[in-house]
């Protein structure tokens, strides 16, 4: 599976618990990025980021696919998921705001995804 597919599928998981602000963000062109694709979302409360990680492992397992690593379940305001090529980011909306990822990596194509 590409990376861009697996994007996508995460993208679906997200959408399933009704995440806000969906972003993928290609990085394939920028130097020194360490992975492929980020998907970025945002939930309202801790349950709803929680629900969001765990909709995206069930849809990923479809797929025969899981993450090399999960971070930030215990904290429950952002959710890291890495799937090498794709890593999810699942954010409470004020964290989000707050480590402004899309600005950090500025130069990547960004798509806006429309629920």
């Amino acid at each position: 599976m590409t990376a861009e597919e697996l994007s996508k599928i995460i993208v679906k998981g997200m959408e399933d618990k009704k995440a806000s602000d969906i972003v993928v963000m290609d990085l394939r062109g920028v130097k020194n990025s360490f992975t492929d694709f980020f998907v970025i979302c945002s939930g309202n409360s801790d349950t709803q980021i929680e629900a969001i990680s765990d909709s995206i492992e069930e849809t990923t397992l479809k797929f025969k696919e899981k993450p090399f690593r999960s971070e930030g379940k215990t904290n429950k305001q952002w959710i890291l998921m890495d799937y090498i090529n794709v890593v999810a980011h699942i954010f409470l909306k004020d964290r989000r705001k707050f480590y402004g990822l899309e600005e950090l990596w500025g130069d990547a194509k960004i798509t806006h995804i429309e629920s």
